[in-house]
């Protein structure tokens, strides 16, 4: 098997079981008591210790050092806090005020918050393809919130709500860890990160009840945690040693993809034509952003003047 092949296999796999998670999530909330509070903590600190488990054996010296110096204990906090915790958590609340395909699709306008804020911060205009994946994302979102009727919404306001709080806390999740995975293993910030966060939700795992759950059920929330979240971060982060990040975001789509099929297919979610609009608009917006236009643009030029 080749890099590129393994590359795109550990990517797609990656975010196919992500997609998975979010199906499972809604399976759960639908079906039993289970609270978002309680899954989250769970998935979190589970991940959070396998992960940084390894990366204790794999890499002893870059957990020192994330955790002994004061710079990157700040820089860890902040990606601990403001994105991992936040992202998870407004992600399951997404899934369960609404479905898991619309809360996967919602959370990919989070290219688009990036250009937003990038444009503001460093006060310069978006370039031209990035303005033009703002107004297909509005589009998108337009048709997926009101399928297309100005009168009327599909999804209620809170499941709105929790579903752009989501697509900014992803945003946060983006642009926080950049400058410790600039100097450190992905593996090591991550587990981290997870387990900081699952540190911090520890009280609810004391405070909620454990629900009551069938022998399935626990076999859900293993896979969450395990599959949806351990294995998917480390195979998509493998991924990039094989294949470009613009390849793997493109990859990524597989994500809403697989979400949607097992929500569909398997738990009766009814996707109406707007809302499959609205959803591969945002989409395209990720294509957009992933494809590298210059480079394409120059190879067609090229082209044309050798014919």
């Amino acid at each position: 098997m080749n890099r590129q092949t393994k590359g795109v296999l550990l990517a797609a796999g990656g975010a196919s079981l992500w997609g998975g998670s979010g199906a499972a999530a809604q399976y759960l909330f639908s079906t039993t008591t289970i609270s978002t509070a309680w899954l989250v903590a769970v998935r979190l600190l589970t991940a959070g210790i396998l992960l940084t488990a390894i990366s204790i054996v794999r890499a002893p010296q870059q957990v020192r050092a994330l955790t002994h110096q004061r710079r990157n204990l700040g820089y860890l906090l902040a990606f601990a806090i403001l994105g991992m915790l936040n992202s998870q958590l407004t992600y399951f609340l997404a899934v369960k005020f609404s479905n898991a395909p619309t809360a996967t699709v919602i959370q990919y306008l989070q290219p688009v918050i990036i250009i937003i804020w990038l444009a503001l911060s460093q006060r310069q205009w978006p370039r031209r393809i990035d303005c033009i994946s703002i107004v297909i994302a509005l589009v998108g979102t337009f048709y997926l919130v009101t399928g297309g009727h100005l009168n009327a919404l599909t999804l209620t306001p809170t499941a709105l709500f929790w579903g752009l709080w989501c697509a900014g806390a992803a945003a946060l999740y983006t642009l926080l860890p950049r400058p410790l995975l600039e100097h450190y293993d992905a593996l090591a910030v991550c587990g981290l990160a997870m387990l900081v966060s699952g540190i911090i939700l520890t009280p609810f795992l004391f405070t909620i009840p454990t629900p009551h759950l069938s022998s399935g059920d626990w076999w859900l929330v293993g896979y969450i945690v395990v599959g949806g979240t351990m294995f998917s971060y480390t195979m998509f982060l493998q991924s990039i040693r094989y294949i470009s990040p613009s390849v793997t975001g493109i990859l990524s789509a597989f994500e809403p993809l697989v979400a949607t099929l097992l929500a569909v297919t398997l738990l009766g979610t009814r996707m109406t034509p707007a809302a499959v609009v609205g959803s591969l608009l945002i989409l395209l917006t990720t294509f957009l952003q992933a494809i590298p236009l210059q480079k394409v643009l120059a190879l067609f030029t090229r082209q044309k003047h050798h014919h």
